[in-house]
């Protein structure tokens, strides 16, 4: 199977994550933090390597500012419930995946806060217009995706940044799709609240994410319980990251994402997307003189898009066209991909879209292949 859903989660891993999973299940396998004895603290360090592995990643000079969490869903909810109170306003962007949507709504839908859909458009500058527009008296955040997990549209965090800065506005970027295929140095941009997964870019094993704050102290709490620390007070403690980490950390996962953070700096985030771009663009090119292809945006550029694009077949569902590439050999997502806002912008909210989402490991031998496999595919059609 030549796979082409990294967008869902990576794969394969690089052998090195495979290797501090088997290490973190034979050789560090104690409580981190709970115990006094060697394995214990031997475990802890290992866990603090991939903390400060993931704080240098993203520019932060404090490791404990990296809070270690189930997921990247998990992660903006911990920075949503935690930041906002009754009565806020909030900003999102008219691509965001359901991580953001949904807690955001159910919150509108408690009575707690209301929130405004921005509309994206391809410069820059007209898509931070749309979001100053929306800015009332009582908004406290923007959240945005750095990059469309369906069409591969980056988002212009940057300005967006800027303009949280001069109307004195937290900001939160959901980069699940962009952490370890562009560079994010979260303070020197002015993200607040860094969100991502840790099994996608980073290259880690699957129930990793990272929130990355340097605000954790001030944010009320999703979970409270065991920390290791402070444990004779019955209340959660201040400090970070413990504040927002109660429980046995996934070990596991942490050194699996450790090794995947290791990775993607050794490789360069700048060349992984400069490698992954060149194949996506290669297949943008091959299928966009297909007429029975359907693409969704005019260019694929550099800079303006991450190696995610999607497409559909004429007269076929895109269900029927992932099943069809899946039995020639093929690994691709078809569907709504968790953003009924994006596909609603897009004007494929009934049909849904076939996701061509390139990794690390592809080869330009491969994307032709599924090129060839897309243009059979078309035949039948």
């Amino acid at each position: 199977m030549i796979y082409f859903d990294n967008g869902a989660t990576t794969f394969p891993k690089p052998r090195e994550v495979t290797e501090a999973v088997r290490q973190a299940m034979t050789r560090y396998g104690a409580n981190p933090g709970r115990s006094g004895h060697d394995l214990s603290i031997q475990t802890s360090n290992k866990v603090y390597q991939s903390r400060e592995a993931a704080a240098t990643l993203f520019g932060e000079d404090d490791p404990s500012e990296v809070v270690f969490t189930s997921n990247c869903t998990h992660a903006i909810n911990t920075a949503l419930k935690g930041l906002l109170r009754p009565g806020d306003h909030v900003i999102l962007s008219d691509l965001e995946h359901n991580a953001v949507l949904r807690p955001i709504h159910t919150l509108s839908q408690n009575g707690i806060i209301g929130y405004d859909i921005a509309t994206t458009y391809a410069e820059p500058r007209d898509t931070v217009e749309s979001f100053h527009r929306l800015i009332r008296p009582d908004t406290r955040l923007i959240v945005c995706t750095h990059g469309s997990n369906v069409f591969g549209i980056r988002l212009p965090i940057e300005e967006l940044a800027l303009l949280c800065r001069e109307m004195d506005l937290f900001f939160l970027v959901d980069a699940a799709q962009t952490a370890g295929v562009l560079e994010i140095n979260a303070p020197r941009i002015g993200i607040d609240f860094l969100c991502t997964a840790g099994h996608k870019g980073l290259y880690g094993p699957s129930g990793t994410g990272l929130l990355v704050t340097a605000l954790g102290s001030s944010l009320d709490t999703l979970t409270e319980g065991g920390t290791g620390s402070f444990s004779v007070s019955f209340e959660q403690p201040l400090e970070m990251p413990d504040r927002l980490e109660s429980g046995t950390v996934n070990t596991v996962g942490i050194l699996g994402l450790g090794a995947g953070i290791a990775f993607v700096q050794q490789k360069g985030a700048a060349n992984l997307y400069r490698h992954e771009m060149r194949l996506a663009q290669e297949i943008f090119q091959q299928i966009k003189k297909l007429p029975q292809v359907i693409l969704y945006t005019p260019d694929f550029a550099q800079g303006s898009h991450l190696p995610v694009l999607s497409f559909n077949i004429r007269g076929m569902a895109s269900e029927e066209v992932t099943e069809a590439l899946s039995r020639q050999g093929f690994a691709l997502r078809g569907g709504l991909h968790c953003a009924p806002l994006a596909h609603r912008k897009m004007g494929t909210l009934e049909q849904g879209a076939v996701r061509i989402s390139v990794g690390a490991f592809n080869t330009r031998d491969q994307a032709l292949k599924l090129c060839d496999a897309i243009k059979k595919t078309c035949r039948r059609s």
